[in-house]
């Protein structure tokens, strides 16, 4: 059986690799591709994993008008449009030998026009981040001045950005699609490139980084042309809300882009004169310098300038999906496999992520757990969550462990009830915690899927680990079991190979049982019989080609079979609920194919002595060759789809005994086997065999039909 069940492993394996449908799939396991069938929770990552960690800027609002993918051209003309104007003021400013600088007045505000808005958001987005553009070196280059450089790069078609986020990317990305270019930048300066080809260079005065803390990043900056100096800000809408000037949309709108899926960014600005830039400075130095509770003065500093700050805009980007993710999450949910998604991202992103992957319908209810740091408060989420019913569960890392030290049971049993889990601000200790656990209080099959470095202990913990290969490098790819290069194949993987992988296992190891059986059942009725005589009933050879080449070929096909058409696994997912009761292979089937090997290993015994006549080799004859043509048969009556080489299978191993016999003369009388005695006492025993068991098939199939007959019939 073992021999058996590994050769088959390595064909569903084979298999796997060769599928059209699920190109670049490795197996990197021969000893669990059945696992795959049979999987009740499904872990995942999100970015890498369902998304493909690609941002594209999608939205800009601006308070009173919106722009969206389709109408970025008006943005564009809108900025080329302003600083067509700037450049030819600015070229009356020098004929007239006046100095550009700004100066700042106390008149009343008056209500700016949409270009001005447009044109003021631009730039902030240009100016407020972490990226640095980076160019490919060319022969010919080095031996130029720095200045000759510069102007080469900024005509130089292979400018790429790098930064710590993909967000930042995406915007200083979208800046230069509408004609705002950064085209340089180190630690002091900027330079960006106007639509006009004009270089603006900016003096970076002081960097606010971003942190997990303060979800914000702030930025200080001198115009050189101006001798502006401006302090920019963009974060998440939670801590920026308290920070702009009062409005009426930004909640509104943030809530409308977050249903989209869009990961929100809120902008603002805030002018400051040389005197107020000079005491803010002063005292940022002052804070930085100082030996006690350091972190909080240089905190406390920086928030006395986020106050009452100038809302510009509020940008949309988007994480875009992989490809059919949404298909794919809603085959697992309706096939019974509740998918959790571990990520390290935030709170409000995740949750995003899973509304737009429908991993959470948007008609279902979601509890969110809110910061839990005590007993009491994870007391008070858990009572409010237990009253909830057929509900999503959303809840972040740092809660989590609370809630898991002091409720471990409770915890896991309301969430093994949820639908769908998301758990945001997952470490990689935290991930594999939770497959652990699920294993502990489920005692059901897990499969962790993930793409990078940081999944790698997830996917060691589950039961059966699938990695995708991304742009994170091949980390988890290489320290899974299957590796699949997109995260839609996981559909196919489970459906179709995993299906018949565990089917097919549990077919060919319960007729290996039964094989065994029955030639033992006749071993045992035969010495009884012969008042428990130590005398074999088949010797030599017999017993070798009985194992070999008489049975093996057609009990080994019993690995190309299926019970539905993998369309049909895939277009109904519903089919995979019942390999997870285990009924395949269960000690009911096993109590059942043994009571099968004893029936016709004592009819087959019994039959061929009660139908002898006068030697003893006449009993070897009848009784070996109505085993073997009731393998055969057998294996036809288990076989639920037929494939061409079974049918080979079968005849090969027909056709290898039938001419055995003529050079097996030490076991066969060639005279007696060459009868129609011995052909219809043959007959008989093989059908008082098998006839029962086909009649009790077809009343079975009649009567109580199997899910998937009922979808082929």
């Amino acid at each position: 059986m073992r021999v058996n069940l590994d050769m088959g492993k390595a064909v569903y394996g084979w298999m796997m690799m060769k599928d059209e449908n699920i190109p670049g799939t490795v197996v990197r396991t021969s000893t669990i591709p059945e696992e795959l069938g049979r999987l009740v929770y499904l872990l995942t990552d999100k970015t890498g994993t369902l998304t493909q960690n690609e941002m594209v800027f999608k939205r800009l609002h601006l308070g009173t008008v919106s722009y969206g993918a389709d109408t970025m051209d008006e943005i564009q003309s809108h900025v080329r449009d302003s600083y067509s104007q700037m450049h030819s003021q600015a070229d009356g400013n020098n004929a007239g030998s006046t100095p550009p600088r700004k100066v700042q007045s106390s008149a009343p505000r008056v209500r700016k026009s949409v270009s001005s808005r447009i044109h003021e958001a631009v730039k902030a987005i240009v100016l407020c981040h972490n990226v640095t553009p980076v160019y490919e070196s060319r022969a010919g280059v080095s031996g130029e001045t720095e200045f000759a450089e510069a102007d080469q790069d900024f005509s130089d078609e292979n400018r790429t950005y790098q930064a710590s986020s993909p967000d930042e990317v995406a915007l200083v990305q979208w800046t230069e699609s509408v004609g705002l270019t950064l085209v340089s930048r180190d630690l002091t300066s900027m330079q960006l490139k106007t639509p006009g080809g004009q270089v603006l260079s900016f003096c970076i005065l002081q960097l606010f980084p971003f942190t997990s803390e303060s979800k914000r990043m702030g930025i200080i900056v001198r115009d050189e042309s101006t001798a502006e100096i401006t302090f920019y800000m963009k974060g998440a809408d939670v801590a920026m809300s308290t920070i702009v000037q009062y409005n009426d949309w930004l909640e509104e709108e943030c809530g409308n882009m977050a249903r989209e899926g869009l990961r929100t960014l809120v902008v603002a600005k805030k002018s400051l004169t040389e005197e107020q830039y000079q005491d803010f400075e002063n005292r940022y130095t002052q804070a930085k310098l100082s030996m006690h509770d350091r972190t909080l003065k240089v905190a406390a500093v920086v928030e006395s300038l986020e106050r009452e700050m100038e809302l510009l805009c509020l940008t949309g980007v988007e994480d875009q999906l992989q490809a059919d993710v949404r298909p794919t999450l809603e085959m697992l949910r309706n096939a019974g496999i509740k998918v959790w998604m571990l990520t390290g991202d935030k709170l409000e992103t995740a949750t995003c992520v899973a509304q737009s992957s429908r991993l959470v319908p948007r008609t279902q209810d979601t509890h969110i757990f809110r910061r839990v740091t005590s007993r009491g408060e994870a007391h008070l989420e858990l009572n409010a969550f237990r009253r909830k019913h057929d509900c999503a569960l959303v809840i972040s890392g740092d809660s989590l462990e609370v809630c898991l030290k002091y409720y471990e049971h409770e915890f896991m049993e309301l969430a093994c009830q949820c639908p769908a889990v998301v758990c945001c601000r997952c470490s990689p200790t935290q991930k594999a915690c939770i497959v652990t656990l699920l294993q502990q209080h489920t005692g059901r099959r897990t499969c962790a899927v993930g793409d990078g470095g940081n999944d790698v202990s997830m996917i060691q913990a589950a039961d059966c680990g699938i990695g995708i290969e991304g742009k994170e490098g091949r980390q988890a790819s290489l320290a899974a079991d299957f590796s699949i290069t997109q995260f839609r194949h996981v559909g196919r993987l489970l459906m179709v190979h995993g299906r018949n992988s565990y089917k097919r296992s549990a077919a060919l190891g319960q007729f290996v049982m039964h094989r065994g059986l029955i030639i033992s059942t006749m071993q045992a009725v035969f010495s009884s019989v012969f008042y428990f005589a130590s005398v074999p009933l088949y010797q030599g050879f017999l017993m070798v080609g009985y194992a070999t080449i008489y049975t093996m070929f057609p009990v080994f096909s019993l690995v190309l079979d299926q019970d539905v058409k993998p369309e049909m696994a895939m277009l109904y997912p519903e089919l995979y609920k019942d390999l997870t009761k285990g009924r395949c292979l269960s000690f009911k089937t096993f109590l059942i194919w043994v009571l099968i090997s004893i029936y016709q290993g004592a009819i087959l015994m019994y039959g061929a002595l009660v139908l002898f006549e006068s030697e003893f080799v006449h009993v070897v004859a009848i009784s070996f060759t109505a085993l073997v043509l009731t393998e055969l048969l057998m294996v036809a009556l288990t076989i639920r789809t037929w494939h061409w080489l079974m049918v080979v299978a079968e005849f090969l191993s027909l056709g290898c005994y039938v001419s055995s016999l003529a050079f097996l003369n030490e076991y066969f009388d060639f005279t007696f086997i060459t009868t129609v005695t011995f052909l219809w006492k043959v007959s008989a025993v093989t059908v008082v065999s098998c006839l029962p068991l086909y009649v009790l098939k077809y009343l079975r199939r009649k009567l109580s039909p199997p899910s998937y007959c009922k979808l082929t019939s």
